[in-house]
């Protein structure tokens, strides 16, 4: 085979070099450029900006937010109103703050050490306050800012609400408009506080502002404007009242009873004497009142209730005591909100469960029986045990040293000395430590719950640590403060419509609704749904 050497593949006349290829940014490397692109240009604008008015309001506003002063002051504020709600809403934003404060300022800042922004355009007017030398991203102060709002928002009602998350808002945007921070960096800020408030829920659930009660009546014909036909029966001693600052300042009761007469000019006024007896006072009462009016803690709605039940008469409870549990329950927490239920006109029915010792026959009557001269009636709890033993120290204290330092001094005397009760529950024998029975299902963790979703279920909660050994103290008192009971050996939880207890040795001492009272050695729990009457707020679920 011959070949052609004649054509030959020509060799290139000059080098080829392959061309290098750009480096392509990875994605997100380039979203991340473009939304500090985009923070920046957003800086610039509200720099830019001139907002007639703000320019002395905001730099001085996000002063005052410094540390914390804004949100601490304010919470002050709530808690010394007296408004279980607002003491609630002050507590959980703190706590929030407690929590997304040292997420921004020791985690976050440490983890991404972005520069704080050149304030070459800010006006000098706004600049009032020294730079700051920590890092700018997140935040921190409209992490409180946050925080603080939405846990108050978990809690307060809309009136105090939004004023707080305004503000909140206000100082978020003065972190921009004075200089201080990047729009990233406030958002960022924003997000971590508001989820620091959502996350103590986990811990500490949100309580409904007020119990369900579906079965309602309307008691037009009962109410008057003036108040005509309203007996109302005041404890001028209730919430603490009536001590060496009575003759000073009026107590809750005397300043409820003011209100009652200028709004009510026609309601009867009748006031609990040291040495009178509050059932006969309130048998009475009821028997000539179409609404008998309760102004008191709760102790004293307790008897209250017996004789509204008894003549048939709706109940209107004007909370003026220490916690007043029942009267929180139904929406109602003061004088003012108890006035505009009464005019309302909305009558809910409610649970009433009772204790009676058990005897050979049946104990306690159906709902609506006439109810038995035995039986001791609650509307929140009834408790055995450790509890029984706080209360009554406490009672020896309070009148020396004041209800709260007397309710500390208790509480450590009862985790030294208590001792469990033997008893025997529904056949089965126990060594009680602390025992709960609740009027109605208590949503909350604990070994005394305080809030209810329902006031009409039907059903008893029952709550007990029982144990056949000497109960780890400290370990259980830090249980039923935090509401973890599950991590207590013996702790047990049920529902029921009626429970038996008896006491191997002796009388059973049991505290209802906060009095203490001794009862016979074997007591039976059972309830009359729906029996009393009491009213509403208008907008209640």
């Amino acid at each position: 085979m011959r070949v052609n050497h004649s054509r030959r593949t020509a060799a290139p006349s000059r080098s080829v070099i392959p061309r290098r290829r750009q480096a392509v940014p990875e994605p997100r490397y380039g979203l991340l450029r473009r939304l500090g692109r985009a923070d920046r240009w957003a800086f610039d604008r509200v720099a830019a900006a001139r907002l007639r008015g703000l320019e002395y309001v905001l730099p001085r506003l996000s002063r005052f937010a410094d540390h914390g002063v804004l949100w601490f002051t304010s919470a002050g504020v709530m808690g010394a109103t007296g408004r279980p709600r607002l003491r609630r809403a002050a507590l959980r934003g703190s706590i929030a703050i407690a929590v997304a404060s040292p997420a921004v300022n020791i985690l976050g800042k440490q983890a991404f050490r972005r520069k704080r922004p050149v304030v070459d355009l800010v006006p000098p007017i706004r600049i009032r306050w020294k730079l700051p030398t920590s890092h700018a991203f997140p935040s921190g102060h409209s992490a409180s800012a946050a925080a603080f709002a939405t846990g108050v928002a978990l809690e307060a009602p809309r009136r105090v609400a939004a004023p707080v998350a305004a503000t909140a808002a206000a100082v978020a945007f003065s972190r921009v408009y004075t200089g201080a921070h990047y729009p990233g960096d406030v958002l960022a800020g924003v997000g971590i506080g508001a989820l620091a408030a959502l996350g103590t829920r986990l811990v500490w659930p949100a309580r409904p502002p007020v119990a369900r009660v579906a079965r309602t009546e309307d008691a037009a014909d009962a109410v008057a404007d003036d108040g005509t036909g309203l007996v109302a029966v005041v404890n001028p001693v209730s919430g603490g009242s009536g001590g060496a600052t009575a003759a000073i300042l009026p107590g809750r009761p005397e300043l409820a009873v003011e209100l009652l007469e200028r709004e009510l000019p026609a309601a009867e006024i009748v006031r609990l004497g040291p040495d009178e007896d509050a059932d006969k006072v309130f048998d009475e009462a009821a028997g000539r009142a179409a609404v008998l009016a309760v102004i008191g803690g709760d102790g004293t709605v307790n008897a209250g209730a017996r004789a509204a039940l008894e003549h048939g008469v709706p109940l209107l409870v004007v909370p003026t005591g220490t916690f007043d549990h029942f009267a929180r329950a139904i929406g109602v927490e003061s004088a003012a909100q108890a006035i505009a239920a009464y005019r309302g006109g909305r009558v809910g029915r409610v649970d009433v469960s009772y204790v009676t010792p058990v005897t050979g026959g049946a104990a306690g009557g159906a709902a609506g029986d006439q109810f038995g001269e035995e039986e001791r009636l609650f509307l929140n709890t009834a408790s055995l045990g450790a509890y029984t033993e706080l209360v009554v120290r406490r009672e020896r204290l309070e009148r020396r040293i004041g209800k709260w330092p007397a309710l500390a001094v208790a509480a450590v005397r009862t985790l030294r000395h208590s001792e469990p009760v033997a008893l025997t529950v529904d056949g089965r024998e126990r060594r009680v430590w602390l025992a709960f029975v609740g009027n109605c299902v208590y949503g909350s963790r604990g070994a005394a719950p305080t809030w209810r979703d329902r006031l009409d279920d039907g059903r008893l909660d029952v709550r007990m640590i029982a144990t056949g050994r000497r109960v780890p103290r400290v370990r259980a008192v830090a249980a039923v403060m935090a509401g973890h009971l599950r991590v207590i050996p013996g702790y047990r939880a049920w529902r029921a419509t009626g429970l038996e207890v008896a006491s191997r040795s002796g009388d059973l001492r049991l505290a209802r609704d906060g009095e203490v009272s001794a009862l016979p050695a074997a007591v039976r729990f059972g309830k009359h749904a729906g029996a009393l009457a009491v009213f509403t707020p208008v907008d209640a679920g």
